[in-house]
């Protein structure tokens, strides 16, 4: 994947984080000065920029982390703690991370959002295998999104889970479902508090008071602009039919 910047980029990284030098990155469409090492480095590869006016500047703190989460590594807390800081910085700037697995067919981006083990990534792929080159995976586990002049996007990031699935692209948001396992393949439209505490429960929650109601604002927005569903889906490929239909509105 990353063959093409060869041994330059491995060696600009290594170079970089020995001298405390920071490298600047393009995510979300926000330029970002960060310096880091590890799992998040390399993930980060397909994000660097020759752009130098930084939107968001990341201090990791991924030692105070490990203090206090000694069952964590170095590399783990390193990408915990610089996705924090950009997604809390992002609240600013009209951003918000949503825990979800988001996959793109036709240009329009679908998101599946639910507790880690319910099944995200596995609904995701029946996308893939029910509509083959026309969809794609735009990121994993943790994609941003953004309200752009009224347009809510949807965009990969470097914190893409542990597979790094994810793509340095911005896609509009046709819909976000919150997914629930059930026996049957249901999906309806979902909205009010429910919606809301469901993509409180799953998105970065900052406890800084003036950016928590930043965040509820934008949420609220994110619910008046994008359509909302809730999905109780099994495994079986119909599950992919069915909740695309009902998203792209093109159920009969």
């Amino acid at each position: 994947r990353y063959k093409t910047k060869g041994n330059k980029v491995y060696s600009l990284l290594n170079t970089s984080y020995k001298n405390n030098m920071r490298l600047y990155y393009k995510i979300a469409g926000l330029i970002v000065q960060m310096d880091t090492f590890g799992r998040t480095a390399i993930q980060s590869i397909p994000y660097i920029s020759d752009q130098t006016f930084p939107d968001i500047i990341i201090q990791s703190n991924w030692k105070k982390l490990r203090q206090n989460c000694l069952y964590l590594n170095a590399n783990d807390c390193e990408y915990i703690s610089t996705a924090r800081s950009f997604y809390y910085q992002m609240i600013n700037l009209d951003g918000m991370m949503l825990h979800s697995s988001a996959v793109v067919v036709d240009g329009n981006a679908y998101l599946f959002s639910a507790p880690s083990g319910t099944g995200k990534s596995t609904h995701t792929r029946l996308w893939l295998e029910q509509f083959g080159e026309n969809a794609f995976i735009l990121n994993d586990d943790k994609p941003a999104l953004r309200l752009e002049n009224g347009v809510w996007y949807a965009y990969g990031t470097p914190w893409s889970g542990k597979h790094d699935i994810s793509r340095n692209v911005g896609v509009p948001v046709a819909g976000i479902a919150v997914i629930e396992r059930g026996e049957n393949n249901v999906i309806e439209p979902f909205s009010g508090a429910r919606a809301v505490f469901s993509l409180l429960e799953q998105t970065a929650r900052p406890k800084d008071t003036e950016l928590r109601k930043k965040l509820m604002d934008l949420i609220n927005q994110l619910i008046e602009h994008v359509p909302i569903w809730k999905l109780r889906c099994n495994m079986d490929p119909e599950a992919a039919i069915v909740s695309y239909e009902a998203m792209s509105g093109k159920r009969g």
